[in-house]
């Protein structure tokens, strides 16, 4: 797209960057989005789409919302399970030469949502990461907004029915996984069972050196190395898709609590309903 203009260019670029989201552009007091990401919008949000010239032929379709009222319309698309990369502005329009520098100052996503009115205030909202090695699990969850972090590990036996439960526990609005369990008959059940998706993440993001800064707290009761690297596993996945989307010091989350399930009731999803 060399005949882009170049502010689209820098949209363009910024947007290859985030594949995976819808990319509010901020442009003046507006959020602008543009091409599919603006028909998807127009669509979702039931706002009207327009077009924009963009150096090629045929204009850019673009669609917009304000950047003052923005949380309903980020609500509304998170809640339809979309990521949404909010793309600010960075140096003064004033001072700047050329085009104004802007970039991804954050990704808003179901299980990382903060903001209080795109929340409801009578539940927790969790995010898990699960963590698959041969027949052994590890589950981390953890809640943003309250800075509660867990994790656990399942051993061979009953694993599925045992790792439902344990989801719905946590009724989570979103879930990662290795690519070892995105390729099991286990993450499609999930994704039914619950309806979410299940996002997978490389195997370099599941290592215990990610939730290196995570500090177990003196209730944690999981022993032996195993045990310990596993949950630690889906815990620094976990950590470091935080730290991703959310580009912003979330120190509350420096505690883990380690727990067991055997130590645990387990309660299966028809009681817990």
């Amino acid at each position: 797209m060399s005949n882009l203009t170049p502010m689209m260019q820098q949209y363009v670029d910024i947007k290859e960057q985030y594949k995976d989201c819808i990319l509010f552009f901020r442009l003046g007091d507006f959020y602008e989005m543009f091409f599919d990401d603006a028909e998807t919008a127009s669509r979702e949000l039931e706002i009207t789409l327009t077009g924009r010239d963009c150096g090629l032929e045929e204009r850019a379709p673009m669609c917009g919302v304000p950047f003052h009222s923005v949380e309903p319309y980020i609500s509304k698309l998170v809640n339809k399970g979309y990521k949404v990369a909010i793309c600010e502005q960075v140096e003064d329009p004033a001072l700047a030469k050329g085009i104004v520098k802007r970039e991804v100052i954050r990704v808003v996503t179901p299980g990382t949502v903060t903001e209080a009115s795109m929340l409801d205030e009578k539940k927790n909202n969790y995010i898990l990461s699960i963590y698959r090695l041969g027949m052994q699990y590890g589950v981390a969850a953890a809640d943003i907004t309250t800075g509660d972090f867990e994790a656990t590990q399942l051993i061979i036996g009953n694993t599925e029915s045992q790792l439902s439960n344990l989801i719905s526990k946590y009724s989570p609005s979103e879930m990662i996984c290795n690519p070892d369990f995105s390729k099991t008959s286990v993450k499609s059940n999930i994704e039914s069972l619950f309806s979410i998706s299940v996002q997978t993440r490389p195997d370099s993001d599941f290592s215990p050196d990610n939730a290196s800064r995570l500090k177990p707290d003196r209730s944690a009761n999981i022993s032996g190395s195993n045990e310990r690297g596993l949950s630690l596993s889906a815990s620094g996945a976990l950590l470091r898709y935080i730290d991703e989307t959310q580009r912003f010091s979330v120190r509350h989350l420096s505690k883990i609590r380690l727990f067991s399930i055997s130590d645990s009731m387990e309660i299966d999803i028809p009681t817990r309903t």
